[in-house]
C-alpha cells in the first residue's frame, strides 16, 4: 500500500494519534500509552477510544508493540510516512546557522581543512556522527612517477595541472627494478596528458592490451597495480568521519548495537559508495533502517545531501547518522544549508 493511500485512510483522530506517538517517540525514545495521550491530544477522548485506534495503527503497519511495555512506537514504515508526509521542517535556528558560518573563519583554508571544520561542526550542532565525502580531484594530470621505498613498498605520485599533488603508498609487484618503475611512469605519462584520472583510468585496461609489446612484464604489472590505487581503495581519503562519540551518548543502553554501527563508520570504503549514490540527485535524503544499505542495523538513521561545484555538478556530500529517533524536522534543514554553504563556498575557488 502506498504512502499516499495509508495517508488517506487515516481519519483526523488517527492522523493525531499517530503524529503524537511519532513526536513523543523522537523527544524520548520512550514508547506511548494511551493514558499519556488522553492529556495531550486537542480532542477529549477516552483511553480505551486511544487504544482501539492505536491497534487500528498497529495493523496498518505503523506502529509497533514493545512486549515490555503497553505502550507503542512507531514503525520503520511509520516514521518513513510521518518524514514523508506529515514532518513540519523548522527553520534552521540562527545559533546554528552562526555555527556552521563561523567555521568558514577569516583565512581561506584548503579544501581539505575547511571540509573538516564543517564535519566538526555539524557533528557539534546535531549531536550525530557527521560524513563529509571531499570532492574528487578531476583537474588534467601533468606528469606521474614511481618512487621506490624499499623491496615491498613503493609510492605513486600524481601531479595535477593545477599544481595539486596526490601520493600513495602501496605494495609493488614481486621483483620490481628501477627500470621498470621508470618504463612504467613514461608509459603513464604519454597516456596521461590531457587526461584527468577517471579518464585515464577508463582507457587503461584497453591501452596496455594493445600495446602490451611495449612495456617489460613487470612494467605492466606496475602500471595496473599503481593505478589501481585510485580506485576503490584510493576512496578512504575523501571521508571525513566526526563525533563517532556523540553516538555513545544517544544510545548508551545498546552499546553492542553502537559498536556494531562504530565497525561500519570504519569501512570506509562502503561509506564512500553509498554517498556517491546520492550524487544522481539533488535535495536531502533520508534513509531510516533498515532502507540504509549502508550499515549492519536496523536502528539507524542518515540524513544526506549533495553539494555541487560552479558548474552546478554534484561533486560530494554531506550528511549525519544517529538512532532512528533524530529530530529530523531540526536536522534536514541543517544538513541542507550546510551542503549549500560548502557548494557556494567552493564554487568560490579555482580548486
Amino acid at each position: 500500500m502506498g504512502q499516499e493511500t495509508l495517508l488517506n485512510e487515516l481519519n483526523d483522530r488517527s492522523r493525531e494519534v499517530f503524529r503524537r506517538v511519532v513526536e513523543s517517540y523522537l523527544d524520548t525514545g520512550e514508547p506511548v500509552g494511551s493514558r499519556t495521550l488522553t492529556r495531550a491530544l486537542s480532542e477529549k477522548i477516552s483511553a480505551a477510544t486511544i487504544r482501539n485506534v492505536m491497534q487500528d495503527l498497529e495493523f496498518m503497519g505503523l506502529l509497533d508493540s514493545p512486549h515490555t511495555s503497553a505502550g507503542r512506537l512507531p514503525s520503520q514504515m511509520g516514521l518513513r510516512l510521518f518524514v514523508d508526509g506529515m514532518m513540519e521542517i523548522d527553520a534552521v535556528a540562527p545559533t546554528d546557522r552562526a555555527a556552521i558560518d563561523q567555521t568558514l573563519g577569516n583565512d581561506d583554508p584548503e579544501t581539505g581543512v575547511l571540509l573538516d571544520r564543517v564535519s566538526t561542526a555539524l557533528s557539534s550542532i546535531t549531536k550525530g556522527a557527521s560524513l563529509v565525502l571531499m570532492p574528487k580531484h578531476e583537474a588534467p594530470i601533468r606528469h606521474i612517477e614511481f618512487v621506490s621505498l624499499g623491496p615491498d613498498r613503493a609510492l605513486v605520485v600524481l601531479v595535477f595541472a593545477d599544481g595539486h599533488v596526490e601520493n600513495r603508498i602501496f605494495t609493488p609487484p614481486p621483483g620490481q627494478t628501477p627500470s621498470s618503475m621508470r618504463e612504467a611512469g613514461n608509459f603513464l605519462n604519454a597516456m596521461a596528458e590531457g587526461k584527468t584520472l577517471a579518464e585515464l583510468r577508463g582507457g587503461l585496461a584497453h591501452q596496455i592490451s594493445t600495446r602490451r609489446r611495449e612495456l617489460d612484464v613487470l612494467a605492466a604489472e606496475l602500471v595496473e597495480s599503481g593505478i589501481a590505487l585510485w580506485g576503490a581503495e584510493a576512496a578512504d581519503p575523501r571521508l571525513i568521519v566526526r563525533g563517532r562519540a556523540n553516538l555513545l551518548d544517544s544510545e548508551a543502553a545498546d552499546l553492542n548495537r553502537i559498536r556494531i554501527l562504530f565497525d561500519d563508520l570504519e569501512r570506509k570504503r562502503d561509506i564512500v559508495e553509498f554517498l556517491e549514490l546520492t550524487e544522481r540527485g539533488e535535495g536531502v535524503r533520508i534513509f531510516i533502517g533498515s532502507e540504509n544499505k549502508l550499515f549492519s542495523l536496523s536502528g539507524s538513521a542518515l540524513v544526506v545531501s549533495p553539494y555541487m561545484n560552479a558548474d552546478r555538478k554534484i561533486v560530494g556530500a554531506v550528511g549525519v547518522i544517529g538512532p532512528t529517533r533524530l529530530n529530523y524536522g531540526r536536522i534536514v534543514p541543517i544538513v541542507d544549508y550546510t551542503a549549500q554553504l560548502v557548494g557556494r563556498v567552493l564554487s568560490g575557488r579555482k580548486g
